[in-house]
């Protein structure tokens, strides 16, 4: 088999939402999907809380996040890299 074995983690992009927790930011995660029984595409949020060891990441940065191990109660994702820096307003 030549094939690229698929990744078994999960990755997700969204934006930061909060970095005021230590090592944590929260990431809001969008997604758009079609409703089931009526057709329309409508526009699902979660939030999920990922670790950021250096505190590196602000509010409003664009980040993908990687599925890990639990590292708290709530939280058991890593930020793996940033996309896109946020806009100074």
């Amino acid at each position: 088999m030549t094939e690229a074995k698929k990744s078994l983690t999960r990755t997700l992009v969204g934006k930061v939402v909060s970095d005021k927790r230590a090592k944590t930011v929260t990431v809001l995660v969008e997604r758009r999907v079609k409703h089931e029984l009526y057709g329309k595409i409508v526009s699902l949020s979660s939030k999920y809380h990922a670790h950021d060891e250096k505190g590196e990441y602000k509010m409003g940065d664009l980040i993908e996040i990687t599925e890990s191990r639990p590292i708290s109660k709530t939280k058991n994702w890593v930020v793996s890299k940033l996309l896109q820096k946020a806009e100074l307003v």
